[in-house]
């Protein structure tokens, strides 16, 4: 049982939701295609891991040239990314196949490349994608108050320079997760106010055997065949500070830029009025739909909307949904947010956290 404060109830069902999953589903039944287990997505994880795996081997042992052994960083950094993106988020969300063990072996690629599946999963699909945008039960938009992204939360004197200096902050975000992580499951027990289930012997084996894993691979292995500890130490930090970078900019896309909208449930009541799909359309966007590059790598991520909606559903299948969602919208009166171009939706991200940085202007930002 997952255990949290007073969880925020939806007081509103306007068939929205209803009508949505029916139209999804009758798209399937139509297309006699499965929601999961598409040949598409077996492909590009094949092609995923030989691209980490091969430009791991080619950072390792690749000619001794300085500019290609940074280049090799790099590219292994996005490709650590791209599992990150569509691999084990797919299969963590229980939308790759729709045999649990399959999701559950590939889920395990996050452990690999130093993020505990166990943690992100409650983190992640319980509380961020319940109760999204809400400051307090939402904790990826609270980044234990380093950065400021919603107006509720209370502003310090250094978040005025949060928009300047975002982009170090994304770089060691990777190294602190995989540091909390340890902490949280030996120590804190929870983040913020929501209790972490407790783990059996095999999610604790796996959890420290993922960062064994992790750090033998990007560390470890590069000392024995011969790269001194500063050499290994930089590599390691080219590679995941470019991970860091990609992953966290897509994150904010998707929640931390206008129209998104942070809402806070009554104070007394801890109700929602809206329907709860209609709230994810609300506080989720969308952005660069007809990039075909983006809507492979990013793993569906782009259509963050749709994601939130089906998040059991194949990424590969977002593109034919976001049409579907796109009328459901227009027919009940709900505004459905898209960015054109990533750019734009970038550009917004860095005004929204400029303006959360700066001295607030309007009701309902708490200043410090």
């Amino acid at each position: 049982m997952l255990k949290t404060k007073t969880r925020v109830s939806f007081s509103k069902n306007i068939g929205f939701r209803k009508e949505l999953n029916q139209r999804v589903d009758a798209y399937f039944k139509a297309e006699n295609i499965s929601p999961r287990d598409n040949l598409t997505m077996y492909l590009k994880t094949v092609i995923i891991l030989v691209w980490v795996i091969a430009a791991w081997i080619f950072t390792l042992f690749g000619p001794p040239i300085i500019w290609m052994k940074v280049l090799g960083c790099i590219v292994l950094g996005c490709g650590v990314a791209g599992v990150g993106f569509s691999v084990g988020h797919d299969a963590n969300h229980g939308g790759y196949s729709s045999k649990k063990w399959v999701n559950y072996s590939l889920g395990l690629t996050y452990d690999i490349i130093g993020l505990s599946s166990y943690l992100w999963k409650f983190r992640h699909n319980f509380l961020h994608h319940t109760y999204t945008n809400i400051l307090g039960y939402d904790v990826e938009i609270h980044g234990d108050g380093l950065i400021r992204m919603s107006p509720f939360m209370e502003r310090k004197w250094f978040h005025k320079f949060q928009h300047i200096l975002i982009s170090f902050i994304y770089a060691i975000v990777p190294f602190y997760w995989s540091v909390a992580d340890v902490n949280l499951i030996l120590f804190k027990r929870k983040y913020h106010q929501h209790l972490i289930p407790n783990p059996k012997p095999l999610e604790m084996m796996i959890l420290f055997g993922g960062k064994i894993m992790w750090l033998g691979l990007f560390l470890l292995i590069p000392i024995v065949i011969g790269y001194s500890p500063i050499q290994a130490i930089i590599g390691f930090g080219i590679t995941y500070m470019t991970y860091g970078v990609l992953i966290c900019n897509v994150f904010m896309l998707a929640h931390v830029l206008e129209p998104a909208e942070f809402i806070e449930p009554h104070p007394d009541l801890n109700i929602i009025e809206d329907e709860w799909a209609i709230f994810q359309v609300k506080t989720t966007v969308d952005f660069a739909p007809n990039n075909k590059f983006l809507n492979w790598y990013l793993g569906g991520l782009n259509y963050q909307t749709v994601h939130h909606l089906f998040p059991h559903i194949c990424h590969i299948h977002y593109p034919k949904i976001a049409p579907i969602l796109a009328e459901v919208c227009e027919e009940f009166g709900v505004n459905y947010n898209v960015y054109q171009t990533f750019t734009s939706a970038l550009a917004a991200n860095y005004s929204w956290l400029k303006v959360m940085g700066a001295k607030p202007k309007y009701q309902g930002i708490i200043a410090s």
